[in-house]
């Protein structure tokens, strides 16, 4: 690691090119650790879970009907089976389905020896003991097979994978108890800057309360990380490096907000020099072009710049998925766009990516979208008020209004 690393002089980064030097810096923390199935939720698997058994274990029927052989049946008119008994789910039919014979199921019960084929009840007829099964039916049909869910020996959840709420469910159903994953990753965060005021004091003269804190709790929160905040740094350097340097011995990642620029009280950027790395910290977008990425010891350090939206586009952009691959995600979750209307006329110029908020809507003749108020790069408001960013390449130029543009939904962003 370079000790004495000046800032980088490249001209500012394209955002794949930003995510591309990202990602490819960074790779899965170190350490892994056994959890029961019920605080496994949002963990990431650090080996893959094999299957004990056979899902189901067994052939069993997907639907209430009659367990019939096929090789009875007419393939030109009805026929007529003698029921001879009925098959619950865990309560298998004893006996053997013999030559014009039924047996009544319901779903999810065994398939009873014999039978190779379940006709839905709907189209049957009883008649007494009897049964009447229209011509038309397939052989097979209406079965779930053993192992057709998961077969034996075989991975059930990869390495890599995040921890869902169908993920639980299936590892319940293989009888899975506890589960191993790497170790929750540590993340430090903080806001540095004179301006800042703590929530519950009095703001002094051109202080503002300090929300990006605040925003990167709820975003962090929704990973599943284990936070350290670092609280408000002030405006000087020998602050901000203890603040560094405690944060380093403690996280393995490093979130700042405020200080990247290039004034005179901007300090983070030359700090992360001296003291690690600088990656990049220009950037082709807006809002958020000074964004620095590089270490601070043996931390990675995202500084993100002070604005409050221009924060939030820079975490969802850049720094969720960097989180995800350093916690072990493979692959990386493909973050869905799709172009829709843009009710509102929105100028832009050739050159960087923009990311205007937008509210995503259902309206006459299908989904569009519309601006989300303000779209100053301080007024916070509009990330509260929007669903979706409005993508406007680096190529694009003004759009006009009803011309389709890209959205990209918040879900999964924050």
């Amino acid at each position: 690691m370079s000790q004495n690393s000046t800032p980088p002089q490249d001209p500012r980064l394209t955002v794949a090119q930003a995510r591309e030097q990202l990602l490819d810096s960074l790779t899965p923390v170190h350490g892994w650790e056994c959890v029961a199935l019920r605080d496994a939720l949002g963990r990431v698997l650090s080996k893959p879970v094999i299957a004990p058994f056979d899902v189901p274990a067994h052939d069993n029927s997907a639907m209430d009907g009659y367990a019939v052989r096929h090789g009875d049946l007419s393939a030109d008119g009805e026929t007529t089976l003698k029921v001879v008994g009925t098959a619950f789910a865990g309560h298998a039919f004893s006996g053997i389905v013999g030559a014009g014979q039924a047996v009544r199921v319901m779903t999810g019960a065994v398939v009873p020896q014999g039978s190779d084929t379940i006709v839905v009840q709907e189209v049957t007829r009883v008649e007494g003991e009897s049964v009447i099964i229209p011509a038309g039916q397939k052989r097979g049909q209406n079965l779930r097979r053993a192992g057709e869910d998961l077969a034996r020996g075989k991975p059930a959840l990869p390495a890599g994978k995040r921890i869902g709420a169908a993920d639980l469910g299936l590892l319940a159903s293989l009888g899975v108890a506890e589960v191993t994953v790497y170790r929750r990753l540590r993340v430090a965060f903080m806001s540095t800057g004179d301006e800042i005021g703590t929530i519950g004091n009095p703001l002094g003269p051109g202080q503002v309360y300090d929300s990006n804190r605040y925003t990167l709790y709820g975003a962090l929160s929704s990973l599943g990380v284990e936070m350290v905040d670092m609280g408000v740094i002030r405006d000087r350097p020998e602050l901000i490096e203890e603040a560094f340097r405690t944060a380093s011995e403690n996280a393995d990642v490093v979130i700042t907000s405020g200080g990247v620029s290039v004034g005179e009280a901007d300090f983070v950027r030359e700090l992360m020099a001296r003291l690690g790395e600088v990656k990049f910290w220009k950037l082709d977008i807006k809002p958020g072009r000074p964004m620095a990425f590089g270490r601070v010891g043996d931390a990675w350090l995202f500084g993100l710049p002070g604005n409050p939206v221009a924060v939030m586009v820079s975490y969802g952009q850049f720094v969720v998925d960097s989180l995800l691959r350093l916690m072990g995600v493979d692959p990386l979750p493909v973050r869905p766009t799709f172009e829709v209307p843009c009710d509102e006329a929105i100028r832009k110029n050739p050159g960087r990516r923009e990311f205007p908020r937008g509210e995503l809507y259902e309206g006459e003749g299908g989904w569009r979208v519309r601006l989300a108020g303000n779209q100053g790069s301080g007024v916070l408001r509009s990330m509260a008020e929007a669903n979706c960013f409005i993508v406007l390449d680096e190529a694009r130029g003004s759009v006009a209004a009803g011309e389709m543009v890209t959205v990209q939904p918040f879900e999964g962003l924050f």
